[in-house]
């Protein structure tokens, strides 16, 4: 079907290379490579799917001739990246051969026929949505993601465990949870009364989809919709739409691996203890990655020991006055626990006798992360 449209390059761009993280770069069906486009009341809708993920967005533009065509997402983005005009001309033949103009510059190439796309939102339909600020789940999913495992052999940690339940005082918590069975992070917000997903028995998002989620949301300020139904979890922001296969397997039980009885238990200014902790980083390795930490009266003393690089060794005060307690643990897996505490100060639990070890926002508890100590050498 013959098309042509007329779209700003910087508008043009944006929604291609949304959809290059989506579009399968090995795949038995080549027309997973390509993006459909489609054109109507002056809008363009591009549309890019793997099979598991599905996105749908509206860009305004000029629609002289309103048809579809699918092309490839990577040499498209590609011409677009590369042109130096505002304005883009767009249009495909009744062969769906694509010829990209603008200014002096002439692209063409060969697309096919839409028919042949998948369908991406179909079973979208009978989803029941419900509003949320975007931020507040951008946030939720920047607290916890780091924790992911990336053992893709382990499908169920793969992704984050999302779940709604009610507190002690009937409030509505959203809580997302992540783990690679070395440590765990939690995070957790406060949906007072207003209504949304019952989500009891949780989901698990994948990493993929994760991403494109944060991707799709990250510079959303008003509220966005969310929905699942079937095995699915959709997202509508007011331009676009994106589809996630959720994973179908069961997440352990995380509230067996908080701990009962708390730790030791300090106070540390964020910053101070993530300056010193990057210190200790800089002669980890992927072999040797511990800091072993010291808390006696009045200091807090980090060690790291390793026989490829040399030794560091820094302390920092702090507001402790008991016995000298030591631990260790994975340096990186302290540095990610740290870094989303929007927080100026760390609540930090160090475990007695092999206990994990906990790091906490100082003053309520909307995030924790747990992180299971090194063996002694």
């Amino acid at each position: 079907m013959v098309m042509k449209f007329t779209i700003q390059r910087s508008s043009f761009l944006e929604g291609i290379q949304k959809t290059l993280s989506i579009v399968e770069k090995k795949t038995t069906m080549p027309i997973l490579n390509n993006i459909l486009i489609r054109t109507a009341n002056n809008k363009i809708t591009i549309v890019a799917t793997d099979r598991e993920i599905g996105l749908v967005a509206d860009y305004d533009a000029e629609t002289l001739t309103e048809g579809d065509v699918t092309v490839s997402a990577r040499k498209l983005y590609e011409m677009i990246r590369e042109i130096e005009g505002d304005v883009v001309q767009f249009e495909s033949n009744e062969n769906h051969r694509v010829t990209v103009t603008s200014q002096k510059i002439i692209y063409k190439i060969p697309g096919l026929p839409a028919d042949d796309f998948p369908s991406v939102m179909d079973d979208c339909s009978e989803v029941s949505f419900y509003n949320i600020a975007g931020q507040l789940i951008e946030r939720l999913i920047r607290k916890t993601s780091f924790a992911m495992s990336g053992d893709e052999m382990r499908k169920n940690l793969n992704g984050v465990f999302f779940e709604t339940l009610m507190d002690e005082s009937g409030k509505k918590r959203l809580i997302m949870i992540a783990t690679d069975g070395h440590r765990l992070a939690m995070a957790n917000m406060d949906m007072g009364e207003k209504a949304f997903l019952q989500l009891e028995k949780g989901i698990i998002i994948p990493r993929k989809g994760l991403s494109e989620i944060r991707r799709i949301i990250e510079d959303v300020e008003e509220e966005i919709l969310v929905g699942v139904r079937q095995g699915m979890c959709v997202i509508r922001t007011n331009s676009t739409m994106l589809r996630v296969s959720l994973v179908d397997a069961e997440y352990p039980d995380y509230r067996r691996v908080i701990p009962a009885e708390k730790g030791v238990v300090v106070t540390v200014d964020k910053d101070v203890i993530l300056h010193a902790l990057k210190r200790m980083s800089v002669i980890s390795s992927e072999r040797y990655s511990g800091v072993i930490i010291t808390l006696s009266d009045g200091k807090m003393v980090l060690e790291s020991t390793n026989p490829d690089v040399g030794e560091a060794k820094d302390e920092i005060e702090v507001a402790y006055h008991d016995k000298d307690i030591s631990a260790g643990y994975n340096v990186k897996y302290l540095i990610d626990a740290i870094e989303v505490i929007d927080e100026k100060k760390v609540v930090f639990e160090i475990g007695v006798g092999m206990k994990p070890g906990v790091i906490k926002n100082d003053g309520n508890d909307d995030y924790m992360c747990i992180i299971m100590p090194l063996k002694a050498q």
